[in-house]
């Protein structure tokens, strides 16, 4: 199984104008962080975890030519946005593309793109397979995901385990339950946004605890904001097992 690391950016904490900060002007590609997503392929068959306003661009740097499913971890418009453009696939695959949501991110996207699902016909809109999950596993073109729900401040969020690769982003909180489902991983990529304490987000230090509690053999951060700081800067500061994910970066599970 691939993984390839689409973004590991966030909006949180980027201005709306163009920033100078030391990051956003860096010309190392490490630094270039779109909005996180993460990109499974096995057996034929590719998956995309969330679908920010970035995933255009994403697909195309990928070059990526056939979309199986998008599995949604929550509603939040840096996940969700992108969506609309899955209809190239539908075009190219002349069918449609498997949606995985549970209920409350289905209604998001029912108010986010309601022409998708007035049944008007209209040619050209987006083609889409809804299924509705909750907290038990489920299967996706033949990969067996395991939802895990955390708390993005009061808002669940679902970060998801297949096989020993554990996927989580926009975590403040996970309850001893939840981290059972988690431990065995070899891999975990979990969200580390800034150094600064943030009321929804692990900083820097808690995504560090958090990966030293689990105790994968290897451990990525994403869902990062350019207040972290600059790749060379922070990847050789943090413990042995741990790195920063960059876009891009592909790893073999």
């Amino acid at each position: 199984m691939i993984i390839t690391f689409l973004g590991t950016g966030t909006s949180q904490g980027v201005p709306v104008i163009a920033c100078e900060c030391e990051v956003c002007t860096s010309a190392d590609k490490h630094d270039k962080r779109l909005r996180t997503s993460i990109m499974i392929e096995e057996n034929g068959k590719t998956i995309v975890i969330d679908s920010g306003p970035d995933f255009r661009y994403q697909m195309l740097r990928e070059k990526v030519m056939h979309l199986d499913a998008i599995v949604f971890t929550h509603e939040h418009k840096d996940h969700v946005a992108g969506m609309d453009d899955i209809r190239a696939f539908n075009y190219k695959q002349q069918g449609p593309v498997d949606i995985y949501a549970d209920s409350r991110v289905q209604a998001a996207l029912h108010r986010e793109f309601p022409y998708i699902f007035d049944n008007a016909g209209y040619p050209g809109i987006p083609q889409i397979n809804l299924h509705t999950i909750d907290l038990q596993p489920f299967d996706v073109s033949g990969i067996t995901f395991t939802p895990i729900e955390v708390m993005h401040y009061k808002l669940p969020v679902k970060g998801f385990r297949i096989k020993d690769f554990t996927y989580i982003t926009d975590a403040k909180t996970v309850s001893n339950q939840e981290k059972e489902k988690i431990r065995g991983s070899r891999i975990l990529v979990i969200n580390a946004l800034q150094k600064q304490t943030h009321i929804s987000h692990f900083t820097l230090d808690e995504a560090i605890a958090f990966a030293r509690d689990i105790g994968a053999e290897k451990t990525y951060f994403t869902h990062i904001s350019h207040r972290l700081g600059k790749y060379t800067d922070v990847n050789p500061e943090l413990p042995e097992g741990i790195e920063l994910a960059y876009d891009g970066l592909k790893i073999e599970v």
